[in-house]
């Protein structure tokens, strides 16, 4: 038997537009669904969250921000994904966060699902239907989050993911389209309490940063070890600057670098040394080193996604606010070409909290019609035990 050759189409595309193609045309990482951007916040800021983190959505940019965050957060996204292809993909991201005083911290969770659609499966010799399956990525994440000082915060998750490409494998294959591993997320986030800069003044509780290395764990495979691919394990750097803190009025600036720390090069499926002896990849915990410095300095270099933006709100804290934001994604031509805009807006209620993002591609040459354009996503947060708004310097957090 085998399956529609739909599936491999999408989960092509899907690759092809969550990560570089000098990753997909070298490096191969699988499951690149936990690259994704998850949340509208971020979204509408040009996809730059690890400096801010300052709500649930934390567990994707930067576990550590829960660290200076209390109460409870529940939150929930959805998003038509490549809707210029009218494919059905469609992408559901829930977060919750409880701060434990006794434990002097906060335990975090969330579930990762992207759903791929149904896809018919045929005969080897005919293109007769003989039944149908559904695809998905889907991920669960545990963390912890907590204060080393009154400035510095760490955090960490455990995940387990799961792929389900297919229920068969094609008749010439043993074992199924099934997968599962695990992955891990270190972090870290400084925001001074005080920070003295001369000319600039004191930057305390106006600047932010963090750093988190997430999915770091061991290759997945479908049918067999030797056909194992790397997961996404990825490097982000973000900062975050309060630039205007009023009573009623707040601008946040936000930027982020981001790298994948995946086996580029030389190790790919049938590569074979001058002796003739197969070339394997690395193993996770070399990648996290070794890919600083598999190719030339200036490719490193060029090798950076790079995404900023600006958050602006309005209105009364505790009451009724409005937010609006506006982002800039770029990733270099040779390694994705991903460029687009992203616009923002959301409103904070009491408890309630509601936020979407937009990307567009037409204001670059050649990007009018790019896959990603047009792409929304939509967050529902609710808030209890403290108030679900940016508060007044940071820390803040929703």
């Amino acid at each position: 038997m085998k399956i529609s050759s739909k599936i491999l189409i999408i989960i092509a595309l899907v690759g092809l537009f969550f990560q570089t193609n000098s990753l997909y045309a070298q490096g191969e990482a699988a499951v690149p669904f936990l690259l994704l951007a998850p949340d509208s916040r971020a979204g509408g800021i040009g996809e730059s969250g690890s400096g801010l983190s300052d709500n649930s959505a934390a567990i994707f940019w930067n576990p550590a921000g829960i660290a200076f965050l209390d109460g409870t957060e529940l939150s929930i996204t959805h998003s038509n994904w490549l809707p210029q292809f009218k494919l059905d993909l469609f992408y559901e991201y829930a977060t919750f966060r409880h701060y434990i005083p006794s434990i002097g911290g906060s335990v975090t969770s969330s579930i990762t699902y992207m759903n791929y659609g149904e896809f018919v499966r045929t005969a080897s010799n005919s293109p007769d239907p003989i039944g149908t399956f559904r695809s998905f990525d889907a991920a669960l994440t545990l963390g912890y989050a907590t204060k080393l000082s009154p400035s510095w915060g760490v955090g960490g998750n455990l995940r387990l993911i799961h792929s389900r490409l297919s229920d068969k494998p094609t008749e010439y294959e043993t074992g199924t389209g099934v997968a599962t591993t695990v992955s891990f997320d270190v972090a870290g986030m400084w925001r001074p309490q005080s920070l003295p800069i001369p000319l600039l003044g004191n930057l305390g509780k106006k600047l932010s940063m963090g750093v988190n290395l997430s999915n770091i764990g061991p290759k997945i495979y479908y049918l067999d070890q030797e056909q194992a691919d790397p997961i996404p394990t990825n490097f982000r750097l973000g900062i975050a600057m309060r630039l205007l803190d009023l009573d009623y009025n707040s601008l946040t600036y936000t930027v982020d670098f981001s790298k994948l720390l995946v086996d580029k090069g030389k190790a790919f499926r049938g590569t074979v040394d001058t002796n003739g002896t197969p070339v394997k990849r690395k193993e996770f915990y070399e990648t996290i080193f070794t890919a600083w410095a598999d190719q030339p300095f200036n490719e490193e270099l060029r090798d950076i996604v790079t995404s900023m933006g600006l958050e602006y709100w309005y209105g009364v804290p505790g009451n009724f606010m409005f937010a609006l934001r506006a982002g800039f994604f770029y990733e270099d031509p040779d390694y994705g070409n991903r460029k687009f805009i992203t616009l923002g807006a959301g409103i904070r209620y009491d408890m309630y909290g509601f936020d979407f993002s937009y990307i567009t591609t037409s204001v670059f040459k050649g990007m009018e019609n790019h896959p990603l354009a047009e792409t929304l996503r939509f967050t529902l947060q609710i808030g209890w035990g403290s108030i679900l708004k940016p508060s007044k310097g940071f820390p803040s957090g929703l």
